[in-house]
């Protein structure tokens, strides 16, 4: 038996980070009905696509059932009133006024969780409310980091990931909405959580402001004083990139080992990284290291580097992830529909997720509302 199986959630998100946030719970068990407005959700239409199909929206809506709603006109008002009568939670991404306009009855169905996602909040101002992912990253002080210390002389744009701010907040959510229905189980009563995406990146503690909370300088106009400094970049090889960042003598020695005690290795004092980590010591360093790694394969040289306690990992594609033995031992990818889906990164013994059925067609399951 699933976690969360018999327990109900209608979602009306329309971006990735409601969907997300509603996806985490039908993995684990809850009957997720996902609420579109006729034509079909946003995110449908959002690349990339595989045989004709937004794969963002196969890998956020699997497990759910979806109905077609007009939410402005009063037939389709009363059934969602009706979906929402016999719901246990509500998941949805849009600004304060939302259910007031559509003229739903949340403030009549006192047992029901309603979480609320949106970039700064429902207290925001309204033309707040249509932030982007890059926005949010920005806002939220994430964008401080990229680029790394590595390439200052690149645009601060985002960081790995184009809806990372999303799938962040939609963490958050689920985690927000599973406490909020234990709650519901000792009280019989829900309650309303509003989630600020940008709060959410603000309260990791990597941004800049942790770094200032952990005794760093307060930020000034270069955002690579914040960077980790050293040798640490990427760097081509004989069959794609590899990562290598070190700080430490040991990692050092490991380094050398691994390359074969090369000569030139003899001008780097050994404890350089901590000490004498000078800008010109660092370019000799890449252009020694940049040589050797280019005639090595990526799996090879990072599966040796790992065993040398050297931090140096290969720069996976999607089809090394696919292939990479130790997310087949595990089960990671899963054949749903036609196609490989990832599946969620934790084992559960009692009550194990499973992916049982695709992303649903717009109004799939419109015959439940009958």
């Amino acid at each position: 038996m699933t976690a969360l199986a018999g327990l109900v959630i209608v979602e009306t998100a329309e971006r990735v980070a409601g969907e997300f946030a509603a996806r985490l719970l039908a993995d684990f068990g809850a009957e997720v009905i996902k609420v579109e407005a006729p034509g079909g959700a946003p995110t449908r239409a959002m690349g990339p696509f595989h045989e004709g199909q937004s794969t963002l929206f196969r890998y956020l809506n699997s497990n759910k059932k979806s109905v077609l709603l007009d939410l402005d006109a009063p037939q389709d008002r009363a059934l969602i009133d009706r979906l929402l009568a016999r719901a246990d939670a509500l998941i949805d991404d849009h600004g304060p006024d939302w259910a007031t306009q559509h003229g739903l009855a949340l403030g009549s169905q006192p047992d029901i969780v309603h979480c609320a996602i949106t970039p700064f909040g429902q207290d925001a101002p309204p033309h707040w409310q249509i932030a982007r992912p890059i926005n949010v990253m920005n806002a939220g002080g994430w964008a401080w980091h990229t680029p790394s210390e590595s390439a200052p002389d690149r645009p601060p744009l985002m960081g790995a990931g184009r809806f990372m701010s999303d799938y962040e907040a939609g963490l958050e959510a689920a985690l927000c909405t599973a406490a909020s229905l234990l709650r519901k189980r000792r009280t019989g009563m829900g309650q309303a959580i509003d989630i600020s995406e940008v709060a959410v990146q603000r309260s990791r503690a990597d941004c800049v402001l942790g770094r200032m909370l952990a005794g760093d300088a307060e930020p000034g106009p270069e955002r690579t004083r914040y960077d980790m400094g050293g040798p640490g970049a990427a760097f081509a090889c004989a069959d794609g990139h590899v990562y290598l960042l070190m700080t430490t003598r040991a990692h050092w020695r490991g380094l050398c080992a691994l390359m074969g005690d090369p000569d030139w290795a003899v001008a780097f004092p050994e404890d350089w990284l901590e000490y004498h980590c000078t800008p010109d010591r660092v370019a000799d360093f890449r252009r020694h290291f940049r040589a050797w790694i280019a005639t090595q394969a990526k799996d090879v040289v990072a599966q040796a580097a790992q065993q040398a306690g050297v931090p140096l990992v290969q720069v996976n594609s999607a089809a090394d992830l696919i292939d990479h033995v130790q997310y087949r031992h595990r089960g990671f990818f899963q054949s749903l529909g036609g196609a490989l889906h990832p599946t969620v990164p934790y084992r559960m013994s009692a009550s194990p997720v499973r992916l049982h059925s695709p992303a649903p067609a717009p109004g799939a399951d419109q015959a439940m509302l009958a």
